[in-house]
């Protein structure tokens, strides 16, 4: 998640103040701690919740069905059918869209393909 290597980026720019010296030790420890329970805090409730996981992390996004790309998802999505087509060809192992019965962005940022049931 993203949101983890933000955390691992702010904790030891704070962190490092109290090594250099520029900041006292006790408040850094204080803000350290406050942010990795706020981050456990929206982990947990990631977990239980499917409104903030649908907030935090996002829904999958239609990109190609019923045989055409949807043009708002894509823009929504910020990718180009040259991206979904790399991913079909990653994940469903093909070029011929006639296989292909739907194609997601998931939640990851990664691009999905579904094949058709024959």
């Amino acid at each position: 998640m993203p949101l983890d290597n933000i955390i691992s980026i702010l904790l030891g720019a704070i962190m490092s103040r109290a090594v250099v010296g520029a900041s006292a030790f006790l408040p850094v420890v204080v803000c350290c701690l406050t942010i990795v329970s706020l981050h456990r805090l929206l982990g947990w409730l990631v977990v239980y919740s499917k409104t903030i996981a649908g907030w935090v992390e996002g829904e999958k996004i239609p990109l190609y069905q019923k045989g055409d790309f949807d043009d708002n998802c894509l823009k929504r999505g910020l990718v180009r059918p040259e991206d979904v087509m790399q991913g079909i060809r990653r994940s469903a192992l093909t070029e011929d869209l006639n296989t292909i019965d739907k194609v997601y962005l998931e939640r990851n940022g990664e691009i999905s393909a579904v094949k058709k049931q024959n």
